[in-house]
């Protein structure tokens, strides 16, 4: 009859160890609240309009060209965002952080890995006994204990344990004895800490770190990837410069000639060559501020893509892409909102952080019940003088059965209730940065766009206004040629004319610029580049 119901009560407690088990090896938990419309990183560069393709460089090659050590570097805006990819050392010290962020996620799930024990003991007593007779006695006695066995902790909030222990006593008042006791306990937890939703929040909150990680490291590269663009083109403008200027000092060269030589035969006064002259001086300072800024640009082009160390800052860099191309006005900017509130790095991560402090609210508000346990221990105990006689005796009707509920919980729960309050206003506090960060990215793509469209009727505009200012340099060179007017005069139109060129080929890398910064704020720009985000993730 023992036997009998031992043997229920082992049927009873594998169903539920089972049962336990199944639930606990759950991959994920399916409440909905884990299921929101947060964008992945391979979601993010997905649905793309056609409209958006334009000003799109060709692809970026898989194959990044080797970095020259010396000579001259022939360089393309594509080029340089192929370099600073793979050269730029902030590039290579960002790419480790998602493989740390990674690691959080199985230091987290280590905790539901099965854990084996094993304790050896021995211990010695003397003492007095007093027999039945009221004769003392000294008792002199030996233990040898030893256990081992396996636990784990589930994700459903159980612990279960499964145990073999060996007792061996040896007394001069007593046989000797060995017990053999295999055991198996289980503990489930019914309000605090029960189930999967709460046990599993560190883990969901490690995933969402490696996710957020991957838009943070995202973000890096897209605003690397602008400053690199617009440093090209910075150089751009200065070679650009350095061409005006140098046809503007020999221009007014020229005229300070023909000044000379009209001087010399008594067609001008000499006071007329003091105004060509200054315009002479102005022209190389200008060129030397040119040249100067040129260098300085190239210097800063060549921190961001040249490898660390094997960076030569003598290189001579040679742009090769035009900076002259089609302006065509924004007409679409409701779909570059849609596509900003899409892709924005930083949206996307405010987003995961919102639904990390999302998670801790459901792991603090469960802080607040009470501790309520069922536990549940079973042992199956074998007797013997001999070690192999104990682990025989195991078949025998002699078993132990415990079952039952342990509660325990704060007078005032302070902590967890603080905690909960903590968690609660963190979670608001993110919510409300999310709604006020997608305005700030409106914000962002409206002024953009308001900057390309600018840049681009800047370079209609400057274009009109240098053919007008050649014009009335021509006239008033032809009103000097005939006596009416002053070399003064002649110099202030060169220099206005000057200005108008240099305005022109601002206004046109402006507008490239602007395009960058455009795409930027879009969350648009390394897909526009032609670039792989995924592929720029370190394994």
């Amino acid at each position: 009859m023992h036997s009998m119901t031992f043997n229920k009560y082992i049927l009873c407690v594998l169903y539920c160890q089972l049962l336990i088990l199944f639930n606990g090896c759950l991959p994920k938990d399916h409440r909905q609240f884990l299921e929101n419309d947060t964008l992945t990183i391979n979601q993010i560069a997905t649905d793309r309009s056609n409209h958006l393709n334009e000003f799109q460089p060709q692809a970026i090659e898989s194959n990044v060209p080797e970095f020259p050590v010396k000579g001259q570097l022939d360089l393309s805006v594509e080029q340089a965002a192929l370099f600073v990819l793979k050269y730029n050392s902030n590039v290579h010290i960002r790419q480790m952080n998602p493989i740390i962020t990674g690691t959080f996620e199985k230091i987290e799930r280590g905790i539901f890995t099965p854990e084996w024990f094993a304790e050896l003991k021995y211990s010695e007593n003397k003492y007095s006994e007093i027999s039945e007779n009221y004769d003392p006695s000294m008792v002199d006695q030996q233990t040898f204990d030893a256990a081992a066995g396996i636990q784990q902790a589930l994700p459903t909030g159980t612990d279960i344990a499964a145990s073999v222990e060996q007792n061996k006593s040896i007394s001069n008042q007593a046989p000797k004895e060995q017990t053999t006791r295999l055991g198996l306990s289980i503990t489930q937890s019914l309000l605090r800490g029960f189930g999967p939703a709460v046990n599993l929040v560190s883990v969901h909150q490690a995933k969402l770190d490696i996710a957020a990680s991957h838009f943070e490291l995202r973000g890096y590269l897209e605003s690397l990837l602008a400053d690199t663009e617009i440093a090209y083109w910075d150089f751009v403008l200065a070679v650009e410069k350095i061409t005006i200027f140098e046809h503007s000092l020999e221009v007014a060269r020229q005229q300070l000639n023909e000044i000379k030589q009209r001087i010399l035969v008594g067609m001008l006064p000499k006071i007329e060559s003091a105004a060509a002259q200054v315009e002479v001086a102005r022209r190389e300072q200008a060129l030397i501020d040119a040249r100067s800024n040129l260098k300085s640009n190239q210097l800063k082009l060549m921190r961001l893509i040249a490898p660390s160390k094997e960076a030569s800052f003598d290189i001579q860099i040679k742009p090769v892409s035009n900076p002259r191309t089609e302006a065509k006005p924004i007409s679409d900017l409701t779909d570059r909102l849609s596509l900003a509130y899409q892709s924005r790095s930083d949206l996307n991560e405010a987003r995961l952080r919102l639904k990390h402090h999302r998670l801790e609210t459901i792991k603090t508000r469960n802080g607040l019940l009470p501790k309520l346990d069922v536990f549940v221990a079973l042992g199956k105990t074998g007797y013997g003088e001999t070690f192999s006689e104990s682990y025989r005796s195991l078949d025998h009707d002699t078993y132990d059965f415990t079952v039952g509920f342990r509660v325990n919980h704060f007078l005032t729960n302070q902590t967890a209730q603080a905690k909960n309050i903590a968690a609660q206003t963190s979670h608001q506090q993110a919510l409300k940065a999310v709604d006020n960060l997608r305005q700030l990215v409106e914000f962002d793509v409206r002024l953009a766009a308001n900057e390309v469209e600018r840049a681009r009727l800047q370079i209609a505009a400057s274009h009109t206004t240098r053919l007008l200012q050649e014009k009335t340099l021509k006239a008033e060179k032809e009103r000097f040629d005939v006596g009416s007017s002053t070399a003064l005069l002649v110099a202030q139109a060169q220099r206005d004319s000057l200005e108008t060129y240099v305005a022109e080929v601002e206004a046109i890398v402006g507008y490239r610029k602007s395009l960058v910064n455009l795409f930027l704020s879009e969350g648009s720009l390394l897909e526009r580049r032609g670039i792989d985000f995924k592929s720029l993730i370190l394994k």
